[in-house]
């Protein structure tokens, strides 16, 4: 609605008086907060110690076009008018401001509207604000996408941490919860989706009119707002409405019979465990363009990114497991995060950690992935470990200054070693004793704010223990431990046994007290046979195990069986030795994957040779029969070949080497051609790794038809995967291929892939061309393609071209840093620092980061970790031991 605008006349004098009595008292006051685009921690909790009960009305208008109008009335309680209020609201152009009924003159910075004390009253206030502003194509706030496919407009919102006010004036922070009531005008052809469902649709011939209810108290991250012509599939079979969205022009490539299948199964499983039911009363899917993340869990309406979630073919098992496993998550965040919110961005680990135990718990109990676990040890929980080990480690909880820094630890330690914590603590409490504590502290805070002392309030009431020693070791206090059997044999037996325990590093003391499973093996002819398997709880430094003792001498001790708790395993020499040479002789897959990363641990920490890693992976990789465990296996192998090319490129080693993975890579596809999964393992493998005349040449003849893996053609993500690694080496021919492909593709995917496939391209003038167009703050091109062309600039065996303009990216990231919006550094910072795996490269980043000491924490932080892994790859080379050529 637009708001009346006063006419020349006797009143004018009265404006004009009103707003220099405005300016005269903007100076007088002290500053309501920083005048900068991010709300800090004080300045929120300042604002919340006001702010009471609010709730929104909004009204937004949606065309299609670039730019959309909105009104937002903002009701709230305020405590006193003894300061200025401010309304966040970012890069609008307001067209009028009512407060308390009253037209007031906006005094509005692009970041936040200051409402003057005199506008305000003691008790209940009400503030409209109507405006206008262009839709965001970062993918936050409310994000614009024009199909190319079709020409199809879509949007989707995307506010966590702090992005509602790029779509509505609000208090942007998560404890000032409130209740929304939206409108919207949108294209007659359009879905509108909420976080309730549409009470009313009004056709107006055009344009629709569509009215939704109001909901139950949120916090703005949570509350979302989606629309564009979706294709809507729809299953009312179970207890809540399901729906699932997607765009039109890839509606074919969705499965959601299985979408539907899992989230009928995680809604059941959750109500029955968490004994609460669900808080929302409809479930709603989208799948959605250039999305930032994987997944976000708004209020009865996850968002999923389309990369991940299109298949155009069968699912593999891996594929459908993720999609089981993202699924989970993002459904246990409707009560973790959406119900019981926490109170500030220090306690987005209570969500995300959560999150990641109860969806692994889901997918493990209430579908047919059994082996979740071992998934995510094989996975998430490694990088967690790798993070937890590096200078930029950072407690589970952690300070956050500002809404600029909420993200700044969205890592595997927040995610992972956050999981792998509450994991352990569900061990230490016993398992129903948790669900009881989970249980109360729903009940107790169901929508309100929470803190980390409220959880382990209700987990240790309901255990009847004090958890503030658990809380300080494993929340607090950063650094993974490792841990190692430590034992002696006399005449065959056992005569000496410890679980001994270090620390990190000097700097990381802390010894944590946790539950494990300690198992010991003998080998018996062809298999390695589980004797003694013993729960206990170890502590300090050094905890002795006397139930060990007299014992049969086992061949390999392994002390965190089962993978009970967060701790690096260290083998013990006898067992390393019986784990480097007898793989294949371990029956237990899970123990398997242990094993493996306990040798791929060796390698990463310079103690076992690369080349000797590589080795036992040719030996032992192709009898391995779990596909969770191959996938894993696989990932390491393609890890190895990428080390190789950057310590040694272009070595008679490496080429011998690389020859060697590709056979083997190739074997594997012709000895699994009946079984998807492992094919699609061993394919992946051979198709990154593929690099020779003879190998390129085979994936031609397979774009071409002229060569079938397992009996079929390939599908358009498989050709494109090739053309990008033809290109990605040049292969002749390579160049032409984008063109041709792109006229049978014109799909965003298609076009996403002939922009990776052209940055691929080993050419200094090719990545010169698109070093510009990336550091170009002018530059038309879409964020979403920019950031394909830096996730793609510089693959692996590249090291020449990437040292060529490694100062340039360098002087580049500076410059970003200090001007492009965070989305945009956060991606540059992620890609495109150069590490080259030399000591001159370490030196170089080691350098920069002195140099520059006012970067951003973030930035800071990917650079550390880049110089770490640069640092990494020098050891790994210096630990090889190659034969003389």
């Amino acid at each position: 609605m637009h708001l009346p605008i006063r006419r020349p006349g006797a009143a004018a004098l009265c404006a004009i008086l009103a707003l220099c009595a405005g300016a005269v008292f903007a100076r007088a006051d002290a500053p309501a907060r920083a005048h900068n685009a991010h709300l800090s921690q004080a300045d929120a909790a300042a604002r919340s110690a006001r702010v009471s009960n609010v709730d929104y009305a909004l009204d937004i208008s949606l065309s299609g076009a670039a730019r959309f109008k909105g009104t937002s009335t903002i009701g709230f309680d305020l405590r006193d008018t003894a300061a200025p209020l401010t309304l966040d609201l970012e890069n609008a152009n307001i067209t009028a401001l009512l407060v308390n009924g009253k037209a007031v003159a906006p005094r509005y910075n692009r970041w936040f509207i200051t409402l003057a004390p005199r506008h305000l009253r003691k008790g209940r206030n009400s503030v409209t604000v109507a405006y206008e502003r262009a839709h965001s194509t970062n993918g936050e706030g409310l994000h614009r996408m024009v199909d190319p496919a079709d020409g199809r407009v879509y949007t989707y919102s995307q506010f966590e941490p702090s992005a509602a006010h790029q779509m509505f004036a609000l208090f942007d922070q998560p404890d000032l919860k409130a209740s929304f009531t939206l409108s919207v005008s949108a294209p007659a052809d359009w879905q509108v989706v909420s976080a309730t469902r549409e009470s009313a649709v009004r056709e107006l011939g055009a344009t629709r009119r569509w009215s939704f209810p109001k909901t139950p108290r949120l916090s703005p991250y949570t509350f979302s707002l989606h629309a564009g012509p979706y294709k809507v599939w729809e299953d009312n079979s179970g207890k809540y409405p399901l729906r699932l969205f997607a765009r039109q022009s890839v509606a074919e490539q969705v499965r959601p019979a299985d979408w539907f299948r899992y989230t009928k199964s995680g809604l059941a499983f959750f109500e029955g465990y968490f004994g609460v039911p669900y808080p929302f009363a409809k479930y709603d899917h989208l799948l959605v363009p250039d999305f930032l993340y994987g997944a976000m869990e708004n209020v009865g309406a996850v968002t999923f990114s389309e990369d991940g979630f299109l298949f155009k073919s069968e699912m593999t098992p891996e594929q459908r497991e993720n999609l089981a496993s993202y699924i989970m998550h993002e459904m246990a965040h409707q009560w973790f995060g959406d119900l019981v919110t926490m109170q500030w961005w220090n306690g987005l680990w209570l969500n995300e950690s959560f999150a990641s135990f109860m969806g692994t718990l889901a997918t493990a109990e209430a579908t047919e992935f059994k082996g979740a676990w071992q998934t995510f040890y094989a996975g998430e929980k490694q990088g967690a470990y790798r993070e937890d080990q590096s200078a930029a480690t950072h407690p589970i909880e952690a300070p956050v200054a500002s809404t600029a820094n909420a993200f700044d630890n969205a890592d595997g330690i927040v995610y992972a070693k956050g999981a792998a914590a509450l994991k352990q603590l569900r061990h230490v409490l016993g398992a129903e004793v948790f669900r009881k504590g989970v249980h109360d502290y729903l009940v107790k805070h169901a929508y309100k704010t929470a803190k980390l002392e409220d959880f382990t309030g209700s987990l240790g009431a309901a255990a009847g223990r004090d958890l503030s020693t658990w809380t300080r070791q494993w929340l607090r206090e950063a650094g993974v431990n490792t841990i190692t059997a430590n034992f002696r044999c006399e005449d065959g037996k056992v005569a000496r046994f410890s679980i001994d325990q270090h620390a990190p590093n000097p700097g990381l003391p802390t010894l944590r007290e946790q539950r494990v499973q300690v198992a010991a093996f003998t080998l018996d002819g062809a298999r390695l046979t589980r004797g003694k398997l013993l729960a206990l709880t170890y502590k300090g430094g050094s905890t002795p195990v006397p139930e060990m003792l007299g014992q049969a001498c086992p061949d390999l001790v392994y002390p965190n069986y089962g993978d009970w708790g967060y701790a690096k395993v260290r083998l013990d020499a006898r067992s390393f030795a019986t784990a480097r040479r007898g793989l294949g002789k371990v029956g237990d897959p899970f123990l398997r994957t242990m094993l493996w990363q306990s040798l791929w641990d060796g390698v990463l920490d310079a103690e076992l040779p690369l080349n000797a890693f590589i080795d036992a992976a040719l030996a032992n990789a192709p009898h391995e029969n779990d596909r969770t465990l191959l996938g894993a296996v696989v990932a390491k192998i393609g890890a190895s070949r990428a080390y190789l090319d950057a310590i040694a490129p272009g070595s008679h080693h490496a080429r011998k080497t690389g020859l060697a993975i590709e056979h083997m890579a190739w074997a594997g596809v012709l000895r699994h051609k009946s079984d998807g999964a492992l094919l699609a393992h061993w394919f992946d493998l051979y198709l990154r790794t593929a690099s020779s005349p003879e190998a390129l040449g085979k994936l031609a003849a397979i774009l071409g038809g002229r060569l079938a893996v397992g009996g079929e053609t390939p599908n358009q993500d498989m050709r494109w995967a090739i053309i990008k690694q033809l290109n990605r080496h040049a292969a002749p021919g390579s160049a032409a291929l984008v063109g041709v492909e792109l006229a049978r593709d014109k799909s965003d995917a298609g076009q996403a892939a002939a922009l990776e496939a052209d940055v691929m391209r080993p050419d200094a003038a090719v990545k010169g061309r698109w070093l510009a167009r990336i550091g170009d703050p002018k530059t038309r091109m879409p964020f979403a393609r920019l950031r394909a062309a830096m996730e793609s600039l510089y693959p692996p065996g590249q090291g020449d071209l990437e040292e060529a303009s490694a100062d340039q990216r360098l002087r580049m990231l500076v410059d970003i840093d200090k001007s492009a919006e965070l989305p945009f550094v956060r991606s540059y910072a992620e890609t495109l620092i150069p590490a080259t795996c030399t000591k001159a490269s370490v030196a170089r980043l080691a350098a920069t980061l002195k140099r520059f000491p006012a970067l951003s924490a973030g930035t800071r932080r990917a650079l550390s970790d880049t110089l770490e892994e640069d640092a990494r790859c020098v050891r790994i080379g210096a630990a090889m031991t190659l034969p003389a050529a």
